[in-house]
């Protein structure tokens, strides 16, 4: 079993960027966080990251210019990224946006809770998870 060492976090807004970090260090984890505010950032660090892929990618899926759903697609077709667990962290319950998600190969689809005690606990349960799974 390999702990995560490499995580991709794909969001937007400045404040849940923030959040996410403080829940990081409020858990005192030990992997890279890289951060890329859209899809095409995201798979442009992907591709220079050659040697040190993230091990799990969080996304969000409504962000600018290049979208969440949009980003899946890329990377599920990309045979050095496909196997990268993708895990969607948002706050939409459209039952379509979850059935094109799972349509696109991610591996979970979480609803931000809006509580922060909720948040940290569902971030914590979501990284337990991908630390105790088998990761290539």
């Amino acid at each position: 079993m390999k702990a995560l060492t490499h995580l991709l976090l794909l969001e937007d807004d400045a404040i849940e960027i923030m959040k996410f970090e403080r829940v990081i260090q409020k858990l005192a984890t030990s992997f890279t966080l890289s951060i890329a505010h859209d899809g095409a950032i995201a798979l442009e660090a992907l591709q220079q990251a050659k040697d040190h892929l993230p091990e799990l990618i969080l996304l969000d899926l409504n962000m600018p210019n290049f979208n969440g759903i949009e980003f899946l697609r890329s990377v599920k077709k990309e045979p050095a990224w496909c196997h990268i667990p993708c895990v969607v962290l948002t706050t939409s319950d459209n039952r379509i946006d979850l059935m094109d998600c799972y349509r696109e190969g991610i591996a979970g689809y979480f609803l931000k809770p809006l509580r922060y005690d909720d948040y940290v606990a569902l971030i914590q349960s979501i990284l337990a998870y991908w630390n105790n799974s088998h990761l290539v």
